[in-house]
């Protein structure tokens, strides 16, 4: 008995050493950033890299904030994203309804099975595809060929994560509001939407990162410097001879802050979202 609740002990131990070793696997490249970020010039330059700051300094931070186009870039970013967010949500809420409350159609599963194998397709594929289109359209060089793209990109996935959320929600409540003489659209926006709200949130939140992050589409169809997105931005702080280590990494650290305050703010959202819909129910 007691040489059980020892090896128990010791199991759990070697668990936890493991996963305190993956994490800080994972955080290390995050933690080097802002180290870096934190250090002057001289000690950025270093032919000896350190964890230690000798004299920390926020003048990286200040050169990123006041001397680039970090905040041009950053407001661009957050208006393509917020709009491509809003954009996707609304196709998919109604897609994954039709597609969760009229199985009856033959062509259901074929639709289902699409949406997925469309994630496969690498989207460097369609770069060049996507690139005339802007251009007869005249789209180009503005944000409407990025919330166009963002959304096209996210909508299958979108209401994939959705359908296996509303699957869950019990019929019987449309029929209760459907007695009570509501329409398939309100029944839609003060019944179903109510009670998907984790699986909105984890869903929005997927969209936004995904276009939050995106640099392909925005480092080709955007040429104009005061439209140009966060993360093509970033890369044109490398110079030709020389790289300001500093300011890259101080840029990347304010691009990341925003999507991580998101997760930790909508964390519970999340967990819930993503586990609700694998439960009937």
């Amino acid at each position: 008995m007691v040489e059980s609740k020892l090896s128990k002990r010791v199991q759990k131990l070697l668990t936890y050493i493991v996963l305190i070793a993956f994490s800080l696997f994972c955080l290390f490249p995050f933690l080097w950033m802002v180290i870096t970020a934190l250090k002057p010039a001289d000690e950025v330059r270093s032919t000896t890299p350190s964890f230690f700051i000798n004299n920390p300094t926020f003048e990286n931070f200040q050169h990123v904030f006041w001397n680039t186009g970090f905040l041009t870039y950053f407001k661009n970013s957050l208006l393509v994203g917020v709009t491509a967010t809003v954009l996707a949500l609304l196709f998919s809420v109604f897609s994954a309804y039709a597609l969760t409350r009229f199985m009856r159609f033959k062509g259901v599963k074929l639709v289902s099975v699409t949406m997925i194998l469309s994630q496969m397709v690498p989207p460097v594929l369609l770069l060049v595809p996507l690139y005339i289109i802007m251009m007869q359209l005249g789209f180009l060089n503005s944000h409407i060929s990025l919330i166009v793209a963002y959304t096209t990109f996210t909508i299958p996935l979108c209401t994939f994560m959705l359908t296996s959320f509303f699957s869950s929600i019990p019929i019987e409540l449309e029929e209760a509001a459907e007695i009570d003489g509501c329409s398939k659209i309100g029944m839609i926006c003060r019944v179903i939407l109510p009670i998907s709200i984790p699986g909105i949130v984890s869903t929005s939140l997927f969209a936004f990162v995904n276009a939050w992050n995106e640099f392909m589409f925005g480092y080709v169809f955007i040429n104009d410097d005061s439209l140009r997105t966060l993360t093509p931005g970033l890369s044109l702080f490398k110079g030709l001879y020389t790289t300001d280590w500093g300011s890259i990494m101080s840029a990347s650290v304010m691009s990341v802050l925003p999507v991580v305050i998101l997760f930790l703010y909508l964390q519970k959202f999340l967990v819930e979202g993503m586990t609700a819909g694998a439960v009937k129910g």
